[in-house]
């Protein structure tokens, strides 16, 4: 059975045929081929978190693939409100033919697969967020045609989106240099396993140096979902992690610029560096679908 927990447990392979399944997908969906792959599959999917593009991508993602998803609030669940995880995980199993789960912990991914008998997706905790950076990848291989040699730079929090885009961008060839504040480092497990790609890995301080002759420029909101309180505390601690004009002048000449969305213009990208970089932004958002579903047919056909 297969299951994406987080992007470190896939292989360089098993991600870029993921990437290239996603392409093909794409291609189908573009040309009016149905792929009815998952036709008389259940997906449920689990949200702890709102979202926008997670649901939206997912239910239309399975419905496209010709299988039913089956949206799960928390107000839904007994899950956290007096059912354990693992109960939950069992009872699921007995019902559906996968869980697609948007949430805080990690550990309550990880335990969904333990206890359940059913791939696990995770749509997003707050270790990392694997859909997305499947996404992100997908669309470099298609504006940069390939990825390996390629300098991604990550201005910002060492956050979910900091932790998987560091393992996706060295699994699949790239090097990867991030910017962030004292205090704000991606997690000791994360490091370690960047430093040992040895120099395709740099941790900085001042955001230039970590975009000096960068291909891909990527940031993220400073305060993240469930962060609101830290905000104006966050915003003092980033003061000069913005991707501005001045910043891109250190790239490499057609670097792209990518963003999770939703983005704050002002904050942590200037509203000139979103719009001239729009379409690979939104670019990006619209192959959280096709990527959704190379994820969706590797979990649930293996």
């Amino acid at each position: 059975m297969k299951h994406l927990l987080k992007l470190e447990d896939w292989t360089s392979e098993e991600i870029v045929e993921a990437l290239n399944l996603a392409d093909q997908l794409k291609y189908e969906q573009k040309h009016g081929i149905e792929h009815k792959i998952l036709k008389g599959k259940t997906l449920g999917m689990i949200f702890e978190k709102a979202s926008t593009r997670t649901r939206v991508s997912f239910e239309v993602g399975m419905t496209q693939l010709g299988g039913y998803p089956l949206f799960l609030s928390s107000n839904d669940l007994q899950i956290g409100r007096g059912e354990p995880v693992e109960d939950t995980a069992r009872v699921l199993s007995r019902f559906i033919d996968a869980i697609m789960i948007r949430t805080f912990e990690q550990s309550e991914v990880e335990a969904l697969a333990e206890y359940g008998s059913i791939p696990i997706i995770n749509g997003l905790t707050d270790y990392c967020h694997p859909c997305q950076v499947l996404a992100d990848l997908m669309t470099i291989r298609e504006f940069k045609g390939s990825l390996e040699g390629l300098k991604m730079c990550f201005i910002g929090d060492g956050n979910n989106m900091m932790n998987s885009l560091i393992v996706g961008a060295l699994r699949t060839g790239m090097s990867i240099s991030v910017a962030c504040p004292e205090g704000y480092e991606p997690p000791k497990q994360i490091i370690e396993f960047a430093e040992s790609f040895g120099d395709k890995f740099e941790l900085c301080r001042k955001p230039a140096d970590a975009a000096k002759n960068a291909d891909v420029v990527y940031t993220d909101v400073w305060a993240s979902m469930g962060q609101e309180e830290e905000k104006k505390v966050r915003e003092a601690a980033f003061e000069g992690y913005q991707v501005n004009a001045e910043l891109m002048e250190v790239t490499h000449k057609g670097c792209m610029v990518l963003h999770c969305l939703p983005a704050h213009r002002g904050e942590e990208i200037t509203a000139d560096v979103f719009e001239a970089h729009a379409d690979e932004i939104f670019e990006e958002a619209e192959n959280r679908l096709h990527a959704q579903k190379a994820v969706l047919v590797k979990c649930m056909t293996e």
